[in-house]
């Protein structure tokens, strides 16, 4: 029986198309996750640790990459056509930037637990070893031979936060509005370099040797001693701060293209697992796990922590008065210079 070169042909392109389908079926997914500055470390050990749990969870394999830089940067990024299927952000103003316009749902808040927020955070000061200008609290900023360094709040979530913090300090004490805004215009008369995100002004500290104290997240502790090793810096608590909460989201056209809304769906989900709330604590971030954020208490140091939205009714509104073109900042910065 002789075989047709039409059978040879048919039979052929039988087998490619097979094998182009099995090709698809176990195809590698492939997410990418915007995130802040700081979250470098966090997320290097978050990916893998997902990655092996989807697999077992759903015998597929996926790789998730990263994106980072100052948070508003990212989110501007986004919305400028860096494909993320996710943002996982330092402040809520950068994931409603996106929502805004278009690329987060309205109601992205309402999609995980703890308003979309599965880790929180708190500014604290990254004095030198051995804290040689003996920094202790707010006041201790506006000395006159003290130098502040912290990031551009019109670039990061990590200098808008330390702003609300020092401006909150003030209110913490029973001062007035009239007297946060001059404590925080003394405060930018001794920064002498705003970085452009957290760990931009880490290497302004650490690297350029420039400024006295550092006003940074909590979790950055942790990511000096990786970094550059133990000693090189002291963790001093204010007797208060404010209360950072880390949000995600979804990036909704993006997925809609990619066909990735499931995946990254499991992946925000799986940052409340107890697995990736150990991952959290270890890199300094506060879990939302109370078990978790048991284990590590001798870590996470009791501190005043206040909501934003005690004092400055949302991020939204602090965004509006403070942050945006001509708001608090701009006029306290120009006349700090």
């Amino acid at each position: 029986m002789s075989i047709t070169k039409s059978a040879v042909l048919k039979t052929t392109f039988a087998a490619f198309a097979l094998a182009l389908a099995s090709s698809a079926a176990f195809a590698q997914q492939t997410l990418l996750n915007a995130s802040y500055d700081v979250a470098r470390e966090f997320y290097r050990e978050i990916n893998p640790a997902f990655s092996k749990h989807y697999k077992e969870a759903a015998g597929q394999d996926i790789r998730v990459d990263q994106a980072h830089g100052g948070s508003s940067a990212q989110a501007r990024a986004v919305r400028e056509g860096l494909e993320a299927d996710v943002v996982t952000m330092n402040t809520t103003t950068d994931i409603e930037f996106l929502a805004e316009h278009g690329f987060v749902a309205k109601d992205w808040a309402s999609r995980f637990p703890y308003d979309a927020a599965p880790t929180t955070s708190t500014m604290l000061f990254l004095v030198r070893d051995g804290n040689p200008k003996n920094i202790r609290d707010w006041d201790d900023l506006i000395r006159e031979d003290v130098q502040v360094v912290v990031v551009n709040p019109k670039t990061g979530g990590n200098g808008r936060y330390a702003y609300l913090a020092a401006w909150g300090s003030v209110l913490e004490k029973g001062g007035s509005e009239d007297d946060a805004r001059a404590f925080v215009s003394k405060l930018y008369k001794n920064v002498p370099a705003l970085g452009k995100g957290g760990r931009d002004a880490t290497s302004i500290f650490l690297q350029r040797n420039i400024g006295d104290v550092l006003i940074t997240f909590e979790s950055e502790v942790l990511s000096v001693e990786r970094e550059f090793g133990k000693g090189k810096v002291e963790a001093v608590y204010p007797s208060s701060s404010v209360l950072a909460e880390n949000p995600v989201a979804i990036v909704e056209p993006v997925v809609e293209k990619k066909g990735t809304a499931e995946a990254a769906k499991a992946y925000l989900n799986f940052l409340y697992t107890e697995e990736a709330q150990e991952i959290a604590a270890r890199h300094g971030l506060r879990p939302r796990s109370e078990a978790v954020l048991t284990k590590y208490q001798e870590q996470f140091k009791p501190v005043k922590l206040f909501r934003v939205n005690k004092y400055f009714g949302s991020l939204s509104q602090a965004q509006k008065v403070h942050f945006d073109d001509g708001g608090e900042f701009d006029k306290l910065y120009q006349l700090a210079r």
